[in-house]
């Protein structure tokens, strides 16, 4: 897997903002991360069924869980960047190595003879006036321009259930191809259970276009709830 500089992009910093996660990029001030969008603009069964969990659970438990699935993703995503440049990372607690086995999973799943180039890890994309966020590589995947996010899961997926996974690829996508005159129309998502299940889902052609159309309405009903509360 080797790195091809084609483009420079930005350096960012991100803060909470009001409760939000906001991003200062390039001449850009205060611009929602991806995340922050998706989050607001939920759909009602959504926030219902995540509610109906936690309530099952417990909420204690419920938080530990999404904590835990959290430290687990942040460290697989660190060993993984780590093996890609070639510059080996190692964590020794028990997260760490069960993070290791799936970043593990994820590389010769998923990566190896497939990542043909990449120009970036972890880079800040940005699309004018409307949003921000980081993916963790953009490059060539299977040959193709792409978008690749690598998730952690506490269990498979179903494609049904990963919608906000594929809106997020197609914002980076979108972002990139105004900022850098790019033609990315793929989006990857490389998944991995804590029972080290690797799971790959591809999105392409006329599935990622309507991905992009899906993104965008979700940006306008995000400023449009902004403009009624102002």
């Amino acid at each position: 897997m080797k790195l091809n500089s084609l483009y420079e992009y930005p350096t960012s910093s991100r803060a909470l903002y009001n409760g939000e996660r906001m991003y200062d990029v390039a001449s850009e001030t205060k611009l929602p991360s991806v995340t922050t969008i998706l989050s607001a603009t939920q759909p009602p069964e959504k926030k219902a069924s995540l509610a109906a969990w936690a309530a099952r659970v417990g909420v204690d438990a419920a938080d530990k869980i999404r904590d835990d699935a959290a430290a687990r993703g942040t460290i697989m995503h660190n060993i993984l960047e780590s093996w890609i440049k070639d510059q080996p990372h190692v964590d020794l607690t028990e997260t760490g190595q069960l993070a290791e086995k799936m970043a593990y999973q994820i590389l010769i799943n998923g990566l190896r003879d497939r990542l043909n180039e990449y120009w970036g890890m972890e880079v800040t994309l940005y699309y004018p006036g409307l949003y921000a966020g980081a993916t963790d590589v953009v490059g060539l995947y299977e040959g193709a321009e792409s978008i690749v996010d690598f998730k952690q899961s506490n269990k498979p997926k179903r494609r049904e259930w990963i919608e906000d996974y594929k809106l997020q690829l197609a914002a980076y996508a979108l972002a990139h191809n105004e900022v850098y005159g790019t033609s990315i129309n793929k989006g990857v998502n490389l998944i991995c259970t804590k029972d080290c299940y690797f799971q790959k889902f591809e999105f392409d052609g006329n599935e990622f276009r309507q991905a992009k159309f899906d993104w965008l309405r979700r940006v306008d009903q995000y400023y449009n709830e902004k403009d009624k509360n102002v």
